[in-house]
């Protein structure tokens, strides 16, 4: 592709030192750069592309985009662009030959519940003989990959080549979460959605976004840029739905356990084996069971559900996609080893996520009800204590422990932990993580559930001094062997 062509994608640049080159790539990795790429210079968080676009030219870059006028030598075009990431965005689209209008690409927004209404959707889209990608927070899965996810969201040019590889392989859909970070930052510039979901909002992230109102607007630019023809389905349970249909381009489907909502549903019976509910929608109403367990993944079905309908999927595929999705990694994984209680390893990570799953699990719960969690560091300080608010309510033991203490004290968030646990709420205080697993399996009898969360299906945990590898599942299930060694 001729860079004539290329510098089409970005209306408004101010270019200079102009002349027309063969572009063989686009990147923001200086790294990366081979002779007759396009170097786009990101400023970040903690770095700025900016310092590194002499070493792009030195190896080969045929030209600069960056957000200000550098001082640049080998008289090589550059351009400068109000918005670097989404100039980066518009290129790579551009250079892959717009893949993302060849793919019907559905975006999930919100808190809580991404991770699982992706799976429900490609299940839903599997079921009714569509070839379908997915990008989320666990991995990238299309064809025969799947790449450990470094963020919720792909950077802007590597979504791209990864949209244009799902195109070279022949698949049809690819639904994606799409974090608050992501559009906030323009990851997502030039993808055209053709369906979007709202599932809910809840305190998070605040340590980026500052306020839950630019957490909320964040949130609300996936409805804003949706085109004509898109599907868009939000949540009416959740407080900020009716601000998602009203901020959302096209008419906005509404789904929830509330008679008001359009797709909805009334719970018939819950149990650690998944939910029976009868659905109501504009095009079935009948029974659907779903392997997962509580309400709050009842919405994540119905989300799936009030946006594939707008997007003319077949109803049985939507029933029949909603049965077929029985394990999201996880999300209320069950730890089997033969023991005489319930063990469950869960990624909440915020007090909305934690009522949700310690509500699902209480009235499945005969016996007490342990919840080992902890609170990350480097992350929003405020819902520490909100965290252990919700966990005190709910649960009939409190194990507190570390999650990702990142560069700070595990001491210190422990202690912000504790300042939100009722002085006569039963607990355990145990920093390592690993102990404090030991301590609540060792501590559960029979008809006990034991939930362990926080960290889901990550495998590792962060600390000042580097990344350490650490799975809640394998440890659960070493400590649970050692019990029960005739299953070992």
């Amino acid at each position: 592709m001729k860079l004539l062509k290329l510098r089409a994608a970005l209306s408004g640049a101010s270019w200079s030192l102009f002349k027309d080159a063969e572009v063989l790539g686009v990147t923001a990795d200086s790294r990366k750069v081979r002779p007759g790429w396009v170097f786009v210079a990101i400023p970040g968080v903690k770095d700025d592309g900016a310092k590194y676009a002499i070493s792009a030219l030195e190896n080969g870059a045929v030209a600069v985009v960056a957000s200000k006028k550098l001082e640049l030598p080998f008289g090589r075009p550059q351009a400068v662009v109000a918005d670097a990431r989404d100039a980066a965005s518009r290129l790579a689209a551009e250079f892959h030959g717009n893949p993302s209008r060849r793919l019907q690409v559905v975006g999930v927004t919100g808190t809580n519940g991404k991770t699982t209404t992706t799976h429900l959707i490609r299940a839903m889209l599997n079921a009714a003989g569509a070839k379908c990608g997915l990008l989320g927070t666990i991995s990238y899965q299309f064809g025969r990959r799947d790449i450990p996810a470094d963020n919720t969201t792909p950077g802007p040019v590597e979504l791209q080549e990864m949209f244009a590889e799902m195109v070279r392989i022949g698949l049809t859909h690819c639904v994606m979460e799409v974090s608050s970070h992501a559009l906030h930052q323009g990851r997502i510039a030039g993808i055209e959605f053709g369906g979007a979901i709202f599932t809910n909002l809840t305190r998070d992230h605040l340590d980026y976004h500052r306020t839950m109102e630019h957490y909320r607007d964040a949130k609300a630019l996936l409805f804003r840029g949706l085109k004509p023809g898109a599907a868009a389905a939000v949540n009416v349970d959740d407080p900020y739905g009716a601000y998602m249909a009203e901020a959302s381009a096209v008419p906005a489907a509404t789904f929830g356990l509330s008679p008001a909502a359009k797709v909805r549903a009334e719970v018939h019976s819950t149990t650690l084996d998944g939910t029976r509910f009868f659905l109501r929608a504009a095009g079935f109403e009948g029974p659907v069971f779903s392997p997962l367990v509580g309400r709050h993944n009842v919405q994540n079905v119905l989300g799936a559900i009030a946006c594939l309908e707008g997007m003319g999927l077949d109803p049985d595929a939507l029933r029949d996609g909603a049965a077929a999705c029985s394990f999201v990694r996880g999300r209320l994984e069950p730890v089997r080893c033969g023991q005489p209680f319930a063990v469950l390893v869960d990624y909440a990570h915020t007090d909305d996520a934690l009522v949700n799953v310690l509500t699902a699990l209480r009235p499945l719960t005969p016996g007490r009800l342990i919840c080992v969690f902890g609170c990350g560091g480097d992350r929003d300080k405020g819902k520490r204590p909100m965290m252990a608010k919700a966990c005190a309510q709910y649960a009939d033991l409190a194990v507190v422990t570390s999650d990702n203490p990142r560069t700070e004290d595990p001491l210190r968030i422990l202690d912000d932990v504790l300042a939100g646990l009722p002085r006569e709420a039963p607990r355990m205080v145990e920093p390592d993580r690993r102990e404090a697993i030991r301590k609540a399996l060792r501590e559960a009898r029979s008809g006990d559930t034991v939930l362990i969360a926080g960290k889901g299906h990550e495998t590792y945990q962060i600390f000042k001094d580097g990344v350490k590898p650490f799975d809640d599942r394998a440890v659960a299930a070493e400590f649970l062997g050692r019990r029960l060694p005739a299953l070992a």
